[in-house]
């Protein structure tokens, strides 16, 4: 009996305990990827969307950034250029048969500049970068679906201070763009950060909303058991 509504530019930040259900409602938003007996309704712009499936749901403008970029984000044996648009390959397609591979490596390129990861070049294996520019393929990858909902994930896990302040910023930037972002983080001080607005859960529900000057990480904590912010 969960409801929440995210709004074109803004950042809406997901918090809660350990096992309150954030990661079951955000892989079951991204096409039922999390367990089987998933019920309820998305609606983009004012009508009912199908994301019964990852396809569907990149489909219909939602991409999802994964907690563990090197099980489900990235193919760490292929190129940047490969990583970066595998999920919006469609995007490339001549006659509808042919992959236009010129568009490909342009697009990957600029990619590859906006969201400033650092290699030699588009063809450099995955696998052999940092965590930090690994994330941001997975990232590009995302981006390159041209979506209007981003689901974004601990995207911040395992990386240095500097790729963190860069992640933010990109965050930021899609809210700007117009995307709707729905912000999650084991990190209260990222939530402050970069949210609008934070939902709490607790147990599988939504136990309160934080606005503005009402987050913070006290708040959040006592949302997260029950009690009212301050």
């Amino acid at each position: 009996n969960i409801n929440i509504k995210v709004r074109a530019g803004e950042v809406v930040g997901l918090a809660g305990l350990m096992g309150a259900g954030r990661t079951e409602f955000a892989m079951s938003l991204f096409g039922h990827s999390y367990g089987q007996k998933i019920s309820g309704e998305v609606y983009m712009h004012g009508k009912k969307v199908s994301t019964k499936t990852v396809k569907d749901a990149i489909n219909n403008k939602i991409a999802y950034t994964s907690e563990d970029r090197k099980t489900y984000g990235l193919v760490l044996i292929d190129d940047i250029k490969t990583n970066m648009t595998m999920a919006a390959l469609r995007n490339y397609y001549s006659n509808g048969a042919i992959v236009n591979e010129r568009k490909e490596n342009l697009e990957a390129e600029e990619y590859k500049k906006k969201i400033n990861v650092k290699a030699t070049s588009i063809h450099q294996t995955v696998g052999s970068l940092s965590g930090g520019n690994q994330q941001k393929v997975v990232l590009a990858k995302e981006v390159a679906t041209e979506p209007d909902i981003v689901l974004m994930y601990d995207i911040t896990r395992g990386v240095d201070v500097g790729t963190k302040k860069e992640m933010f910023n990109i965050t930021k930037r899609f809210a700007k763009e117009g995307k709707a972002v729905l912000f999650y983080s084991t990190d209260s001080e990222e939530l402050m950060n970069v949210c609008n607005s934070v939902i709490i859960m607790n147990n599988g529900l939504i136990t309160g909303r934080l606005d503005d000057e009402l987050i913070s990480r006290e708040n959040i904590i006592r949302v997260s058991v029950g009690e009212k912010p301050v």
